[in-house]
Parts: structure tokens; C-alpha cells; sequence
């Protein structure tokens, strides 16, 4: 009987369910096509507070294309195409080629012949955020505004008005502007076009309602980015942003405690990525943002951390809930208690409440209550409670109610039903 009691006793409600709720959350993970190389980081996705996204193909398409260019006065068209061509031949991203595209479909031109040794091509970089030639005496350069108005020693006050006119425009309209210039003189801009992601929206609206704040990151400058995370919905951006940036955005919000989900697809991401608490690379990216994240999302689509988020918070919420089950033990100590001993201690008589037979059938219709019960939850550990984007208060409540109250009447119910059960089919 004291064997029987001891097991009875014991709280195996939760620790027969919690592995299942951790197995099940992985595997709800999966189905979202979500592949997970962290336990503790499905777990943390449930308490994020904040969300970072790469602009460029995480919010956006990402295949930004060159559409015009746009030169300054007393520049022709065709030679800004061909300064524009030259300054692209060390640009091996989606948006060079696009340039060297549309300068060879709409103006004619053939790759260029550069002969002599005098020749030196910049690549681009995050770092640097251009590209360009040096041919002997010519020295070409396309890039980020900022940066190729620091190589021929202007600024945004001092920059032809024209130029400054072509940039604000493109950069109001959610485009990226790009300049271009030959040693001192700028001879104009290349309007990137990119589009955001149907539906985006409204799924950050969702996170914000699950009190989740969404930033973008981009390398844009801030009027392009003002524009993209207005037509997204983000809460905020950082603009201009380099890989050291992120990570120190990052590092400074975890120091403030708050849990960050870091999206992302290129190299540049890898080192946010790794320092994030929650860290999704996109399948389509890089094998450095693969290897740096803790997730990978093998559809390749940024709005997916809505499920992981959701996933997260529900098996948060289930273990919640079910830690209200220790109630059920609580009502167990009452059923048994005062049976088990009231021969010996007729006071606890008073106690006795549920009217049990016998201390033998108050044992064992507790042993056999305690079996079902398992049984019974192991589909809702495996389920897991439905996530509703509420507020904490409402939500313990709920719990309280359900799980709480739940838990404390129905073990009285059960084992008071199956002791009479067992009285009646005389097992003891």
C-alpha cells in the first residue's frame, strides 16, 4: 500500500508529457518546412520580442533590376551607359548584372575591350559599397550615394542639383538609387527597381498583434528605407546598415533582454544571424547564412517566422497549461489521504469527502485515475494548445480557468467514478 501510495502520489502527469510537448513542437516545426538544429531555439522562439529582416529578398523579391539611367546635365545618356557598363564589370551581384544588362539591350552596347596592363577593377562589397575601373588615366565608380560622393569629394549639400533631384525621387518612389562618377565629376544615377512580397503586410500585422516589433535592415540609405518599411508595415529600420551594425544592433538589444529572431540570406547576415537568439536563413541563401542560423526555412520565405513564432508560444503554452495539472495531484491527496488512514486516525474522517469505500479502493481507483489521465492529455501535449494572439493576463486567466479549476474538480469526478466502478464490479 505504501509502494501503491508513492507512485500515486507522484506528479507523473507532467513528467510523462513534457518530452511529448518538446517532440511535438519539433514536428509541427517540420511540417512547416522549418528545419530546426536547435532545441532551445524553438523554445525561444515563443518569447521573442523583437524581429529582424533582411530587406533584400526576405521582404522584398530581392532581384532588384536596373530600369533607367538617369544622367546629369551635360551628360548624354549613352555615356553614362558606358561609364555606368565599366564600373559593373567587378559587380558579380543580381543587381550589376542587371546593369550591364540594360546598358548592352538599350543602348547598343558590346562588352567592352579593355587592353594594357594599366587596368584595375574594384569589386563590390558591404564594406565599401561600390564598384568601379581604374583605366589608366580613368578612374569610374558606381555605388551607394554616400560613397561615390566621398570619392570625387562632395557631399548632399554640395552635389549638382539635378543629381540630388534624381536621387530623392527614386528613393521616395521605394527604389534604390546608385551613383556614378568619373574622378571628379558625377555623371549621374542607376534607379534599382524591387518590389515587396504580397501578403507582407498583413503578417507583420499578425506579429505586432503577438507584441512581436518588427525591424528591417538594409543597406539602403534612410529615404529608400522609410519607403520600403512603410509599404511592409515594419516598425522600424535601420538603414545604411553594415554587417558590424547588425551585430551591434543585436547586442545591444539582447543586453537591454530582450529575445531577437534575426532573418536572413547572404554572407553579410551570417555574423547576425549566429549572435541571434532565434537565427532563420532562407534555403535560397548562402551557405555561411545556413551555417550561422539555427534554423533553416527551406521555403525560402521570411514571413514563416509567424508560424515559428506561433509554434514556440504554443508549446510554451501547453507546458503552462499543463503544469496546472499538478492540481490533479493536489485532489489526489485528498482522495487518498483520509481513506488511507482513517482507521487509524478516525479525525480525518471530515476529510473524507469523497465517501471512497476503503483505503484498498481509494489506492487503486487513484492508480487507475492516474493512468487515464495521461492517456487522456497525451493528444492535447501532442495537439498543443491553440495559440490566440491575447494579452498575458487574459491568457492566465484562461489557463487558470480551464487547466486550473479543471485540474482540481476533475480527479474528484474521475477517481470517485472508478472507485465506484471498482466497488461495484466487487475487485476489491
Amino acid at each position: 500500500m505504501l509502494a501503491a501510495l508513492l507512485v500515486t502520489l507522484i506528479p507523473t502527469t507532467i513528467g510523462g508529457l513534457l518530452s511529448a510537448i518538446g517532440i511535438a513542437g519539433m514536428d509541427r516545426l517540420i511540417r512547416f518546412n522549418v528545419i530546426a538544429t536547435s532545441g532551445r531555439a524553438v523554445e525561444a522562439a515563443g518569447d521573442v520580442d523583437t524581429l529582424l529582416l533582411d530587406k533584400t529578398g526576405t521582404i522584398t523579391f530581392g532581384n532588384r533590376m536596373a530600369s533607367e539611367f538617369l544622367p546629369v546635365a551635360g551628360v548624354g545618356e549613352k555615356e553614362l551607359a558606358e561609364a555606368v557598363l565599366l564600373a559593373s564589370l567587378a559587380d558579380e551581384t543580381a543587381e550589376g548584372r542587371s546593369i550591364v544588362a540594360l546598358a548592352k539591350s538599350d543602348f547598343g552596347l558590346g562588352e567592352p575591350r579593355i587592353v594594357g596592363n594599366g587596368t584595375t577593377t574594384i569589386a563590390f562589397s558591404a564594406q565599401i559599397r561600390i564598384s568601379g575601373i581604374d583605366i589608366e588615366s580613368r578612374r569610374i565608380r558606381k555605388g551607394a550615394v554616400d560613397a561615390v560622393l566621398r570619392f570625387v569629394g562632395l557631399d548632399r549639400t554640395t552635389a549638382p542639383d539635378d543629381f540630388t533631384k534624381a536621387v530623392e525621387t527614386i528613393a521616395r518612389s521605394g527604389g534604390t538609387p546608385l551613383a556614378v562618377a568619373e574622378a571628379d565629376r558625377v555623371l549621374g544615377v542607376v534607379h534599382l527597381k524591387d518590389v515587396v512580397k504580397p501578403g507582407i503586410k498583413e503578417r507583420f500585422a499578425a506579429l505586432r498583434a503577438m507584441g512581436i516589433r518588427t525591424v528591417m535592415v538594409t543597406g539602403d540609405n534612410p529615404v529608400t528605407a522609410a519607403a520600403i518599411a512603410s509599404e511592409a508595415g515594419v516598425d522600424d529600420f535601420l538603414a545604411e546598415a553594415t554587417p558590424e551594425q547588425k551585430l551591434d544592433y543585436i547586442r545591444k538589444e539582447q543586453v537591454g533582454g530582450r529575445l531577437i529572431a534575426m532573418c536572413g540570406d547572404g554572407t553579410n547576415d551570417a555574423p547576425a544571424l549566429a549572435q541571434a537568439d532565434v537565427g532563420v536563413a532562407m534555403q535560397s541563401g548562402t551557405q555561411a547564412a545556413r551555417e550561422a542560423g539555427n534554423m533553416v526555412d527551406l521555403d525560402s520565405s521570411p514571413t514563416k517566422l509567424i508560424e515559428i513564432v506561433e509554434i514556440g508560444k504554443q508549446i510554451l503554452m501547453t507546458r503552462g497549461a499543463l503544469t496546472f495539472s499538478i492540481a490533479n495531484d493536489v485532489a489526489k491527496y485528498f482522495a487518498i489521504i483520509p481513506a488511507l488512514f482513517l482507521v487509524t486516525y478516525p479525525e480525518l474522517g471530515a476529510l473524507n469527502i469523497m465517501g471512497l469505500q476503503s483505503p484498498q479502493s481509494a489506492i487503486l481507483s487513484a492508480v487507475i485515475f492516474n493512468a487515464l489521465i495521461i492517456v487522456a492529455l497525451i493528444p492535447l501535449a501532442l495537439r498543443g494548445v491553440k495559440y490566440r494572439p491575447v494579452g498575458a493576463a487574459a491568457l492566465l486567466s484562461r489557463n487558470l480557468l480551464v487547466y486550473g479549476l479543471g485540474g482540481l474538480v476533475a480527479p474528484f469526478i474521475g477517481i470517485k467514478l472508478v472507485d465506484m466502478a471498482v466497488t461495484a464490479l466487487g475487485i476489491i
